[in-house]
């Protein structure tokens, strides 16, 4: 058995959750994923089942587009949505043009850095 299977990762999984579950189900081992999502993310999760895991790398290297939420003012203590509040938002009033600036800033090739 070889292919693609295109999987809609619910929220409170691990994309190694996901592959296991497919080698389960499939009764194949050669499962991959490509790429990871977070486990509290949601979204397509491709992936590679037998001889198709070779075609990964050129996945992998391709171009994606991501889509999310902004939430102006919050922010947690482990800089992601699982985490507490550290204080009541903040109002913040944004012009068109700051917006228009941030959106430039988070389009493109990005490198992140992991939080400390």
């Amino acid at each position: 058995m070889s292919g693609i299977l295109v999987i809609d990762k619910p929220a409170g999984v691990t994309s190694h959750d996901v592959v296991a579950a497919a080698r389960r189900l499939l009764g194949i081992q050669q499962v991959g994923h490509f790429g990871t999502l977070d486990p509290f993310a949601t979204g397509v999760l491709p992936l590679s089942v037998g001889k198709a895991t070779r075609f990964a790398q050129f996945y992998l290297k391709s171009r994606k587009a991501y889509e999310g939420t902004i939430r102006f003012g919050f922010s947690t203590d482990t800089y992601d949505a699982t985490g507490q509040p550290e204080a009541d938002p903040v109002p913040v009033e944004l012009d068109r043009s700051a917006l228009e600036k941030t959106f430039r800033d988070l389009t493109g090739r990005i490198l992140q850095t992991p939080p400390p």
